[in-house]
């Protein structure tokens, strides 16, 4: 019976680092399933989900915080069962803009929930209109929705809810 195991890990950004967790990983007879990775300045974070026998999950259990604590990094594991892997088959790129304000970013993430679509990345960016001195913002997701999605009706939904925010938007499947 396969076993499985998410495994974050957050530190300082290094040549090699990548290298050298997955070469543990491997040496502990187990599989990455999938993985995440992001940098922030000279930080990243990688999330993984590793499958394996009992025994070589408890060993990834010992092994992975050995060698993080060896390279200044900080790891979190916790076991779990049924990874799905997600469909990439259905995604969509979703581009917003306009004056920043205080919640924008939960109404927006609040809408995607409510129309049962999961965010899988996101990036936001602010800077000051020089015109008119107003802070705006600028964002790009990328969503994952079910094959049944009637994007016609998602899009005409979304343009209602960013009139209501007084925001620009849009919504491309690949």
């Amino acid at each position: 019976m396969k076993h499985q195991l998410i495994v974050t890990i957050m530190g300082t950004d290094k040549i090699g680092i990548l290298s050298t967790l997955a070469a543990t990983v491997g040496a502990c007879n187990c599989n990455i399933l999938d993985s995440r990775q992001a940098v922030y300045g000279q930080d990243f974070s990688l999330t993984m989900i590793l499958e394996g026998t009992q025994s070589a999950i408890i060993k990834a259990e010992l092994q992975i915080p050995q060698v993080c604590q060896q390279h200044e990094l900080l790891s979190m594991m916790k076991r779990t069962k049924q990874h799905l892997r997600q469909d990439l088959a259905y995604l969509a790129d979703v581009e917003v803009s306009g004056v920043d304000f205080l919640g924008v970013i939960k109404e927006i993430t609040a809408f995607f929930d409510s129309v049962d679509i999961t965010i899988t990345a996101f990036r936001q960016q602010t800077n000051t209109d020089p015109k008119s001195g107003l802070e705006m913002m600028r964002c790009k997701m990328v969503v994952s929705m079910s094959n049944d999605t009637d994007l016609a009706k998602l899009e005409a939904e979304f343009a209602a809810k960013l009139n209501e925010l007084n925001l620009q938007g849009t919504i491309k499947k690949h």
